[in-house]
């Protein structure tokens, strides 16, 4: 997946890339309603709990929370709906095969906008990292900024 500097991000999943190890990553489509849409270009969804499934041969992202809409009368969404992600079905049996065989998850790692403007999430095939891993990607990017500084004060 190729992004741009026009996309625009709407939520971001930072803790993902922390508690998880992301073998792969791909785009998906989000079936959205007008109210969604707007609190997510407000800046105001939270993917931070949320994960993909699969349920009745779909895609759905489960427990990401889109406030409801302040402006909206009676035709406001559910805050934390499952929503549908559109992927091409070959796509959807290589992620629920490496789900199945491997024991792996669906992460949400963002949601942003295109260049054309549709709203699409980055979604990662995960494993979940040991506490030792965590700690050992905190050191190795400890020792990557500490080089970079002496990198500069020796010029």
């Amino acid at each position: 997946m190729v992004r741009r500097e026009t996309d625009r991000f709407a939520a971001v999943n930072r803790r993902a890339r922390h508690e998880y190890l992301i073998e792969e990553t791909l785009e998906a489509g989000l079936v959205l309603t007008g109210t969604e849409v707007k609190v997510l270009r407000a800046g105001h969804a939270s993917i931070a709990e949320a994960y993909a499934t699969e349920e009745g041969g779909e895609l759905y992202l489960i427990n990401a929370h889109f406030p409801e809409y302040k402006a909206a009368t009676r035709f406001n969404h559910e805050p934390r709906r499952p929503r549908k992600l559109l992927v091409h079905r070959k796509e959807l049996n290589k992620l629920m095969g490496a789900i199945r065989r491997e024991g792996m998850t669906l992460v949400p790692l963002s949601i942003y906008f295109n260049q054309r403007g549709i709203a699409k999430c980055e979604i990662g095939l995960a494993k979940g990292k040991k506490k030792s891993d965590k700690r050992e990607a905190e050191k190795a990017r400890d020792w990557q900024r500490d080089k970079a500084r002496l990198m500069r004060e020796r010029g």
